[in-house]
């Protein structure tokens, strides 16, 4: 069984007004040691300067380096910060689905450890949100939106696969499989159960919400390049699975009867 930090770890909210959502942030991590810290601290210090209430859920994927114990640390000088170990099984989506099962926010939004994602970026997402919108999701690819430093093998490959998911559900948005996005709580709860252990999390979910008829808005976001270590992402082992989420997708889409779709108010 996989053991939660102390109660002592547990965030303290940040300040802000009593009518604004609190903003619960998911980062999967494994052995991210050398980039945790940046991330952390650039993560809180953008939200608690804008007076957004946020608390940031790192889940530790068991990672073999000194992950954990940088978290010891930081947790001392982020008081919105809580970490949990996953003991397993392991891998992205267990990684994202133990912190979606733990976060307290109004609102959840997804990731990433090496700060590729930028959290002036959030903060816009946030604030997208508020105009009533169930999801919020980013766009690396269209007007406004930037990547840094992006692999030209991962970059052809990812506008392929994004194309044809475009294409089958007839989307104009064009960038589904970024886990970079946001969701209100009632929407997270209205896309379980999760199917996807690996990086198809970040494809399931965004295509659940539009099947089932959440609303979303798309905001431009950055993307940058890691600093350090490696990306976790194999992309030989993942088509098979971002096929067949897409797949059940499709099927529920229009096999499915409705009987997922939202409930309207």
């Amino acid at each position: 069984m996989s053991q939660p930090t102390p109660p002592a770890h547990q965030p303290a909210v940040a300040a802000a007004t009593a009518a604004a959502p609190l903003l619960s942030v998911v980062i999967p991590a494994y052995n991210e040691e050398e980039s945790i810290g940046e991330t952390l601290r650039t993560l809180h210090a953008t939200l608690l300067a804008e007076g957004i209430a946020h608390e940031i859920v790192v889940t530790n994927d068991n990672s073999k380096d000194n992950t954990l114990a940088r978290l010891e640390e930081l947790a001392q000088e982020i008081p919105t910060l809580v970490y949990y170990t996953n003991a397993g099984p392991n891998g992205f989506g267990y990684a994202v689905r133990y912190g979606l099962e733990r976060y307290r926010g109004d609102c959840v939004a997804v990731m990433m450890a090496d700060l590729s994602d930028d959290p002036a970026d959030l903060v816009r997402f946030y604030r997208k949100m508020q105009e009533g919108y169930d999801c919020v999701f980013g766009s690396r690819w269209g007007r406004g939106g930037r990547v840094v430093d992006y692999p030209p093998h991962k970059r052809v490959i990812n506008r392929v696969a994004n194309a044809i998911v475009k294409t089958v559900f007839r989307l104009k948005y064009n960038d589904c499989t970024n886990a970079f996005k946001l969701y209100r709580r009632h929407t997270m709860e209205g896309l379980k159960p999760f199917l996807s252990p690996h990086f198809n999390l970040t494809l399931e979910l965004p295509l659940k919400a539009i099947v089932r008829g959440y609303s979303y808005a798309v905001v431009p976001n950055s993307w940058t390049n890691r600093k350090y270590g490696e990306s976790k992402l194999k992309i030989k082992e993942m088509g098979s699975r971002y096929f067949f989420i897409m797949m059940y997708c499709l099927i529920e889409k229009y096999f499915a009867q409705g009987d997922f779709r939202k409930k309207q108010e």
